[in-house]
């Protein structure tokens, strides 16, 4: 993510200058002309890759893994980068192999001995691939995720929720989520600010983990009550953990979608999860995160404007996604690459 307006006091402190960000870090949208992912998508029919061609692509993602991890292999127990790989199931040694996409044939003897015997994948006369079987033991979660991400998307983004999710989750508790990590206010001064104000949280991955305390007051409490169920009905293109969340649907349909795209929403889950956390009650100075204090009237503006830069880069992210996913399905109905 380009850092968004009050985002430049984040780790370097309010007023000092910054490098160049790495691209998680971008909160803005893709540079010009840049498409999200490989260019190519989801093939229509098989599209052959040569050894020299597939392993420079593959060399370009692992460099652009490595620049990614290096911060989170020294940085143990931030809340932040922790998250990725603990609430996000992938590790980053699975993150560091790359796979092509459905529909491309990866030739050569190299390709054979990486990827033959890799779930998902089958051998062919000329190379290694995505199976067919494989695609079709996935269209149930494909045809999920295309209904979810296209009601998201047909939503007007909502930016008035600040954040207090994080809040809600340790409303009159006498235990935290992140139990090593201080509270920036008292107990009591946090649940003052749970009280202040409607809670609009949209998203059941986040609603599910709110307090006791806080669910035995739901309904005065928050817009309404989430569910599983109601997932699709519910999720705004607005909410950090939505747009987040699309790196989660890379990897459960990995390894279908190509793995540029993957680290494409990698990298914008990381952006997220960065002002989801400065605006939590916790105290991340620690970690070098300065406070977003949602708390204050300042503090709103600062994360709503945050919370936009975030769901503009989000929106090209779940385009990409979902013409990728609704292209799977085609292939999968008429049977053949040709359709």
């Amino acid at each position: 993510m380009s850092d968004p307006p009050g985002h430049d006091a984040g780790r370097n402190g309010p007023g000092r200058s910054r490098a160049i960000e790495p691209a998680w870090r971008r909160c803005g949208p893709q540079r010009p002309g840049e498409e999200p992912g490989n260019r190519a998508g989801v093939a229509t029919k098989y599209q052959l890759l040569g050894t020299k061609e597939w392993t420079a692509r593959a060399d370009r993602y692992r460099g652009r893994v490595e620049r990614f991890l290096s911060p989170h292999l020294t940085r143990r127990g931030d809340p932040v980068w922790d998250f990725l790989f603990t609430y996000y199931s992938l590790r980053p040694g699975q993150l560091r192999c790359w796979h092509p996409g459905y529909g491309v044939v990866l030739t050569g003897d190299d390709a054979v001995r990486r990827y033959r015997g890799r779930h998902g994948y089958t051998a062919r006369r000329d190379g290694v691939t995505v199976s067919d079987d494989y695609l079709r033991s996935r269209l149930d979660t494909i045809g999920f995720v295309v209904r979810l991400l296209r009601a998201t998307a047909q939503r007007p983004a909502r930016l008035n929720c600040f954040g207090l999710h994080e809040w809600a989750m340790v409303y009159r508790s006498t235990t935290v989520r992140h139990d090593g990590v201080p509270l920036r206010l008292t107990p009591s001064a946090t649940d003052a600010v749970v009280e202040s104000m409607p809670l609009r949280c949209s998203h059941f991955d986040a609603f599910r983990f709110f307090t006791a305390p806080f669910m035995a007051e739901v309904a005065a409490r928050n817009v309404g009550m989430p569910s599983r169920a109601t997932q699709p009905d519910w999720e705004q293109p607005g909410c950090l953990h939505t747009n987040m969340d699309l790196y989660k649907w890379c990897y459960k349909l990995s390894p279908l979608i190509d793995s540029e795209l993957l680290l494409d929403c990698l990298e914008l889950a990381a952006a997220a999860r960065e002002v989801d956390m400065r605006a939590s009650p916790y105290d991340l100075s620690g970690y070098g995160y300065s406070p977003i204090a949602v708390e204050n009237r300042v503090g709103r503006a600062e994360y709503a404007r945050c919370q936009q830069t975030i769901a503009h880069r989000a929106a090209p992210l779940r385009a990409a996604l979902l013409a990728r996913c609704d292209l799977l399905l085609r292939v999968a109905k008429c049977g053949s690459h040709a359709c």
